[in-house]
């Protein structure tokens, strides 16, 4: 459920609203497990989602009490152990954002097998990748990258992985 002005708009308890719109670093937890299904295709699929705004793509977390629903975005923070990597994989519904917090990041466009185009992002650098483009992430460093993860919707649709991906055919199951 999003967050609604109920309790603002009829003189509710002012205080506790305003905690109700805070999540702050101390009470998030990375979460290895959302994206482990991933692994199946190799170690390097291994990173952990860090979720404040909803629950991203990856799953349903709406039992997760520390999450601020979402009204109309999702916003998390994803963690990339040295030479972990985000498969090429395709938000048909929706555009994503990656602003990096820390590390660096090989992120690529790909448009089929055959063509890719491959940038590497650093401390405070972005990215915004329209609906339908497919995209991949790498961490090359040493020490682990960290950037948050914005999708333009309240509940993305699951995305899909093409042929070329090494998740492609690879379940949650």
């Amino acid at each position: 459920m999003p967050l609604t002005t109920t309790a603002y708009d009829n003189g509710g308890d002012l205080a506790k609203y305003t905690d109700s719109l805070i999540a702050t670093k101390d009470s998030r937890e990375p979460d290895w497990g959302t994206l482990s299904f991933q692994e199946k295709a190799g170690p390097q699929y291994k990173r952990a989602q860090i979720r404040y705004v909803g629950s991203g793509a990856t799953g349903n977390h709406e039992d997760d009490g520390r999450i601020i629903p979402s009204g109309g975005f999702t916003f998390s923070n994803m963690l990339l152990p040295p030479g972990a990597e985000g498969p090429a994989h395709t938000h048909h519904d929706v555009e994503e954002a990656f602003f990096v917090l820390e590390g660096r990041v090989r992120v690529g466009i790909h448009r089929g097998p055959d063509e890719t185009e491959y940038r590497t992002l650093g401390y405070r650098d972005m990215i915004v990748v329209p609906a339908g483009v497919t995209r991949s992430l790498k961490n090359e460093g040493d020490t682990d990258a960290l950037f948050c993860v914005i999708i333009g919707t309240q509940k993305p649709q699951v995305p899909t992985y093409p042929e070329y991906s090494p998740l492609y055919g690879v379940t949650r199951d």
